[in-house]
């Protein structure tokens, strides 16, 4: 047909790799959700640093997760032809479909950057480390 843009295969690869990410992103919302509530129980009880960390690690990775599937989804919803057109592309981000998967991409990435920023607590490196650490001995009172 004319006027009718020919998809290369690079594109209609890395769209049909974001469809089949995309499709997973309501299960990594929900793992990302479920972290957040595990991590936020251990802040609440307040767990010692050493159990507190590899929780907060597992949110960072959940919402990464998440996040990437998001951006996943907003651009198999603009369809194969907005990975080599960037005036289709830029097009179809003004669309109502495309501008909510957008949103809740930006909204989680908000959430990601945050808890990196504020919601780490402090790693505890010696046990990291695998390091003995020495104790003084206590001093006897008379």
């Amino acid at each position: 047909m004319k006027g009718r843009v020919k998809i290369s295969a690079a594109a209609e690869a890395e769209y049909l790799a974001d469809v089949a990410f995309a499709a997973n992103f309501r299960q990594l919302l929900a793992r990302a959700q479920a972290a957040e509530a595990e991590y936020r129980q251990a802040q609440a009880a307040g767990a010692p640093v050493s159990e507190q960390y590899p929780l907060a690690r597992n949110l960072d990775v959940a919402l990464t997760d998440a996040t990437r599937s998001a951006y996943a989804a907003q651009r198999a919803e603009i369809g194969p032809q907005g990975y080599e057109d960037r005036i289709y592309r830029r097009k179809s981000m003004a669309l109502p479909a495309v501008h909510a998967l957008t949103d809740e991409a930006e909204r989680l990435l908000t959430m990601r950057e945050t808890h990196r920023l504020t919601g780490f607590p402090a790693r505890p490196t010696a046990q990291a480390l695998g390091a003995q650490i020495a104790h003084l001995p206590q001093p006897k009172h008379a």
